[in-house]
């Protein structure tokens, strides 16, 4: 999927994109300055002409009851990706008694808007249902249960979902597999077994492994290389690597491109899957200009690697951000203000694609 010429490549990563400045024609969506109006200028029309999703993880309280937040998510995404409501202690707080209604109400959201879902996620060790975490089972028992899960979850959503996080966060920073209930008592073979259960119940959606802090080429994204290179071999069914992009403003990604082409030279597609960038409240005009930065970074790097599929932002508003819950003293981590008014974040990713379409191969 080749997106773009190597000349817009070398511009991009070069940091030789002017970032749109206030008032300029691409800060202002939707306008133009003979007051015509041009084509769709939203993030995930530009990014759609370069057969890249652009897309966000949807807060469902919020696209229920802010119509402005319901507006944006229309309007400027391609994608949406589920932000709690696939995870298992959603799905089945009780066991053997699904409850799918907040998941299939955005699937059938996206589907109205002719957006692609992302499915967020099958296997973790974190927001499991407690019957699960605190239940005397045995090895074979959790075994069946994690199967049953992802058949369950995969085949009530075949032929809706684009993309699967199969397996979330198995390793830790030194590349080592975490220590999880599915590690403890399964064995690291639980990895492989996941994507060819997830297969098994729908074999045309695509399977991605999904982590945190593998942007860079570092025994983390080692690691995860690692088992990319051995599942294939082993003819599991893997067609994808999720890189999140949680970062601060003084982020490092100078690898990042490189890291995503080696994932790229296995023959797999590679995703932006969470993208926000937080800093030290309060925000001023040179931590938003370094957050436009990281975000940009992170796109041009995408843009830059031929199977790159996606690039979602973990939520687009500072309105509704999980960050300042979990990093104290931190925030403004979006692309959009908590008023929906784009900050630099936003019209250097504009800038960014739309240079990139520029220079699109026929």
């Amino acid at each position: 999927m080749g997106k773009i010429t190597a000349t817009a490549a070398g511009l991009l990563l070069s940091g030789a994109v002017v970032l749109a400045t206030p008032g300029s024609a691409l800060s202002e969506p939707g306008t133009a300055g003979d007051g015509r109006r041009p084509a769709d200028q939203s993030l995930g029309s530009l990014a759609k002409r370069l057969d890249l999703r652009f897309a966000t993880a949807v807060d469902m309280a919020a696209l229920a009851d802010d119509a402005a937040y319901r507006q944006k998510v229309v309007s400027e995404f391609s994608g949406v990706t589920a932000e709690n409501v696939m995870k298992w202690e959603v799905l089945e707080p009780q066991r053997g008694v699904y409850d799918w209604e907040q998941a299939d109400r955005l699937v059938a959201f996206a589907r109205q808007n002719r957006q692609t879902v992302r499915g967020h996620v099958l296997v973790w060790h974190n927001q499991l249902p407690a019957w699960l975490t605190e239940g005397d089972f045995s090895a074979q028992e959790l075994r069946a249960l994690l199967r049953k899960h992802i058949h369950e979850t995969v085949r009530h959503f075949r032929g809706k979902v684009w993309h699967w996080d199969v397996v979330n966060e198995a390793f830790n920073e030194d590349g080592t597999l975490r220590d999880t209930i599915w590690l403890r008592n399964l064995g690291p073979g639980y990895i492989a077994d996941a994507f060819r259960w997830a297969h098994e119940a729908d074999p045309r959606v695509r399977l991605y492994y999904n982590d945190y802090n593998i942007e860079n080429v570092n025994a983390k994204s080692d690691a995860v290389h690692n088992l990319v290179r051995s599942l294939r071999a082993q003819g599991v069914p893997i067609h994808g690597v999720g890189v999140q992009g949680h970062h601060t403003v003084g982020s490092d990604l100078a690898s990042m491109q490189r890291n995503l082409q080696r994932f790229d030279d296995l023959g797999v597609e590679t995703s932006v899957t969470e993208a926000d960038v937080r800093m030290v409240m309060p925000a001023d005009a040179t931590k938003l200009q370094a957050q436009a930065n990281v975000y940009s970074t992170m796109l041009e790097s995408c843009l830059a690697t031929p199977r790159c599929t996606s690039f979602t932002v973990w939520g687009f508003t500072d309105k509704y951000s999980w960050v300042p819950d979990w990093f104290d003293g931190e925030g403004a981590a979006n692309i959009m203000d908590e008023n929906f008014q784009p900050k630099p974040a936003y019209n250097a990713l504009r800038t960014d694609l739309t240079l990139a379409s520029s220079h699109r191969r026929p």
